[in-house]
């Protein structure tokens, strides 16, 4: 792999990656997520990998995207020098200003090799973070619905309160 594979990020534009939606989608407006999005990317302070998940999702009003997009929109901001905190706003925000959505939720969590691999040397840790828009920043609720369906589980309540 060269560094243009590793890089590629800069040369592509994520929001043309979110420009074909579908409409016809039978009435569905509710939760949409693409969750266990495998990422690598660098640190922009280290240059030593960030190896990750991202969990996406978003409402949608009235269009969706195919859900191969979001997997790419990932992969472009994480094909450049990152911090995770910029990355997962980067990834809402181009979401949010191109589909307009009545949300968008966004988790990453990753291992940093610059706190494996040099100074503190803690390997396993992985570092957490979210970012809400639109319906998701407003209504606690549904953070905690978002969250609960990326973590596969919640009690039996809370399972069936999300089947109505």
């Amino acid at each position: 792999m060269c560094s243009s594979d590793l890089f590629n990020g800069y040369d592509m534009c994520p929001a043309e990656e979110l420009g074909r939606t579908f409409e016809e989608v039978a009435g569905y407006d509710d939760l949409v997520i693409v969750k266990d999005i495998t990422f690598h990317s660098h640190c922009e302070h280290h240059m030593v990998p960030i190896i990750g998940k991202a969990h996406v999702g978003y409402l949608p009003d009235g269009k969706v995207v195919g859900l191969s997009k979001i997997a790419r929109v990932v992969d472009i901001f994480a094909h450049r020098l990152q911090t995770q905190e910029a990355m997962t706003a980067q990834i809402a925000g181009v979401i949010q200003d191109v589909l307009n959505p009545r949300g968008v939720a966004v988790m990453l969590e990753a291992e940093h090799m610059c706190m494996a691999m040099r100074g503190i040397r803690k390997q396993g840790s992985t570092t957490l973070t979210s970012t809400f828009t639109g319906v998701f920043k407003d209504t606690p609720e549904e953070q905690v619905r978002f969250v609960t369906m990326v973590r596969g589980g919640g009690t039996d309540q809370t399972r069936a309160a999300f089947a109505k």
